[in-house]
């Protein structure tokens, strides 16, 4: 009986060691930066070869101190960004202008500018496409 006993206890033990943990409600705040873009995708729509055309992100520091932007970088030499090399305060707005060259490119384009700062991610995207067509 004593052995039945015990092995219930047991059982009841390890059974209790495999329940699913319950998921507890984390939320996560920053008292950092924080960049908004107003759009993080622009379409040129249809763009002539070797035409230059340019479009500008606009973005809130919606943090709670400086935004800094580091760097910018584009997935090819075709496209330029330019980003703000002061800090935006919060609540303040600021642009990305990212310039695109479609000379050589056809068809469809999709160019993405990976964006790193000190907001939270460290590293976002936007990026601009169009469809590049020939001059006849």
């Amino acid at each position: 009986m004593k052995k039945l006993f015990l092995s219930v206890i047991l059982a009841a033990g390890l059974m209790a060691c495999n329940q699913p943990e319950k998921k507890k409600d984390v939320k996560f705040t920053t008292d950092g930066s924080d960049i908004r873009f107003d759009k993080e995708t622009y379409d040129f729509g249809k763009i002539r070869s070797g035409e230059v055309v340019s479009y500008r992100f606009k973005f809130t520091n919606t943090g709670k101190s400086p935004l800094i932007i580091s760097n910018a970088t584009a997935t090819c030499g075709c496209t330029i960004p330019e980003w703000p090399k002061t800090p935006v305060l919060p609540g303040d707005t600021s642009s990305i202008a990212v310039t695109f060259n479609s000379a050589g490119k056809t068809g469809l384009q999709d160019k993405q500018i990976k964006i790193t700062s000190n907001a939270q991610p460290a590293e976002g995207m936007v990026h601009v496409i169009g469809e590049v067509i020939t001059n006849n």
